[in-house]
């Protein structure tokens, strides 16, 4: 996901962090735009993770996952906790695409 992203002059991966307490404390030094979030995450799930950030310190956040389509329960959960849109990790050039138009 670095590389696709970072492939794009006008956005840039501050950080990632292999679990969502790691990404607490990147989010407080790096004051991201845009998070990226997987619903599938070690030490605690993504939405779960996702509520939490939205009622202590909202921001932008764009869930990234297998388990996140068009009407799927997961994606309109996010949805309901504040996330902005979700793309379907499936092929690298539709993540870079979507992750284009997302930032845009």
């Amino acid at each position: 996901m670095t590389e696709i992203i970072n492939s794009h002059s006008d956005m840039e991966m501050v950080a990632t962090a292999p679990d969502p307490l790691v990404a607490r404390d990147l989010i407080k030094k790096f004051n991201p735009d845009v998070l990226t979030l997987d619903v599938e995450m070690p030490r605690m799930d993504g939405l779960d993770f996702l509520e939490k950030l939205m009622r202590l310190r909202p921001m932008p956040v764009v869930m990234v996952s297998s388990l996140t389509g068009k009407g799927s329960e997961v994606t309109l959960r996010a949805l309901e906790l504040g996330a902005i849109d979700f793309v379907t990790q499936n092929r690298n050039w539709v993540f870079a695409k979507e992750c284009w138009r997302i930032a845009k």
